[in-house]
């Protein structure tokens, strides 16, 4: 790593603790704790050079308003406004449908790309070797070539079959696919420069693990939004709950340090933002299974072009009726409770998280303590950058993909329809001929 270190350069010193959270220290002691283990790490700690992530970029008004106030009171409300505008937001793309999600998870992942690149960038550029932005950015665009043109054969299998141009695109979309990633990859073999490989190797190896933590797992999202809207609103509302109350119980209640990476993290603020969000999760589960919109799978319609979110809802959708247990009876006086199975699911998902969630938060700052930096970027004052908001929904997201997978999918009829669409005339009438005979055989159909 001797190799990344920024040549004649001076790095930031003002490294402070990656995560405006909870905290039973003091900024001076989280910034003091930061420099202490930068200087354990010695030479394999590149200096990373002033970047915008270290600017205050608070809007004038609001500082106007809240001057005269404690440090530590002035950002619990620039984090309070900031974070109602973003939830604000959150309902209004929610309101504007699947199209919009989809722009909107897009629009993030480049962000969250460029920001983790742009570190890698400022330490990179001080050798001035060539290609190293232009190949990050080709070999995103190859991805996303790559996870959307799957996702475009998968979902609009209709469509596909009625444009022309799209039955190429989908019917070589794999080879195409790779011989784009090739050319990115010869690129980069022809940019090699003597004295600098090793450098370059790791650039290399950056580019492609951004990829993987950013791309693939955004690729998620949008399979999730497919299952059905509620698969991708629980998920994202569940994160934004934890990291909300885990800072609120932090803030007033936070004691005891939780994890050294992360110095205002306190056990007071983790236990308070598991229950506070189980319960949270347990209702907003019961609120959206009531409506269509939100349990049906987004499917897309041939006739008006246009997504349709309409279904017989599946039976985790459905109110059951449960019998409670002995202990409860006796303590509640019920002897049955009406649930939504998805209410069920829910805990699950809020359990992971509250629990494993965070992870995805220490990772990062880990990594922001790495490279001795406050936040991935300033675009949310008080919050950082789009990736300090996103590290923990990413985890998460593969989480539900993996969940869905496991408990949840079953096979998809439209799918499987889209497919028998996309086949030759003699294959339809094949499956047609086998399946009437199935059915006759299992008395399904009556005998002709």
């Amino acid at each position: 790593m001797t190799e990344l270190r920024k040549r004649g350069g001076g790095g930031d010193d003002r490294g402070s603790e990656a995560d405006s959270d909870h905290r039973p220290q003091s900024d001076a002691e989280a910034d003091a704790d930061l420099d202490v283990d930068c200087k354990a790490e010695g030479a394999d700690v590149p200096d990373v050079p002033l970047s915008t992530a270290d600017t205050d970029n608070t809007p004038e008004c609001l500082n106007k308003a809240l001057e005269g106030l404690p440090p530590r009171w002035k950002n619990y409300w620039i984090r309070g406004v900031l974070s109602m505008a973003m939830i604000t937001f959150f309902f209004l793309i929610i309101y504007m449908g699947p199209i919009v999600l989809i722009l909107v998870v897009m629009t993030v992942q480049i962000k969250c790309f460029q920001e983790i690149i742009t570190i890698g960038y400022r330490v990179y550029r001080s050798y001035e070797l060539p290609w190293f932005r232009t190949l990050s950015w080709y070999f995103l665009v190859c991805v996303n070539y790559f996870f959307y043109g799957e996702t475009l054969a998968d979902y609009f299998g209709a469509l596909v079959q009625r444009e022309e141009p799209l039955q190429f695109l989908s019917r070589y979309h794999r080879f195409i696919s790779f011989a784009l990633y090739l050319a990115g990859f010869c690129m980069f073999v022809l940019s090699l420069v003597k004295k600098h490989y090793r450098l370059q190797f790791y650039m290399f190896a950056w580019t492609h693990v951004t990829l993987l933590i950013v791309v693939t797992q955004s690729h998620l999202v949008i399979q999730n939004l497919f299952e059905g809207m509620i698969w991708f609103i629980v998920p994202i509302s569940i994160v934004i709950c934890n990291d909300i109350m885990a800072y609120l119980f932090g803030f007033f209640f936070g004691r005891t340090p939780l994890i050294k990476l992360s110095p205002k993290k306190t056990w007071e603020g983790f236990i308070g933002g598991f229950f506070s969000t189980v319960l949270f999760s347990f209702m907003l589960a019961y609120l959206l299974s009531q409506f269509q919109y939100f349990v049906c799978p987004v499917g897309f319609n041939s006739e008006t072009n246009g997504f349709t979110i309409e279904c017989a809802p599946t039976e985790i959708f459905i109110l059951q009726t449960y019998t409670l247990p002995a202990v409860i009876q006796n303590t509640l006086g019920w002897e049955t409770v009406k649930l939504y199975p998805f209410q069920i699911h829910s805990i699950f998902l809020s359990t992971f998280a509250s629990l494993i969630g965070p992870f995805g938060g220490f990772f990062a700052s880990g990594f922001k303590r790495a490279f001795k930096i406050k936040d991935f970027a300033s675009t949310i004052p008080g919050h950082g950058g789009i990736m300090d908001r996103f590290d923990c929904q990413y985890l998460m997201a593969t989480f539900v993909h993996v969940y869905i997978a496991s408990f949840i999918r079953g096979p998809n009829p439209s799918k499987v329809l889209q497919q028998l669409l996309m086949l030759q005339p003699e294959q339809q009438l094949s499956i047609f001929f086998t399946l009437h005979s199935q059915l006759k055989e299992r008395g399904l159909l009556p005998p002709v």
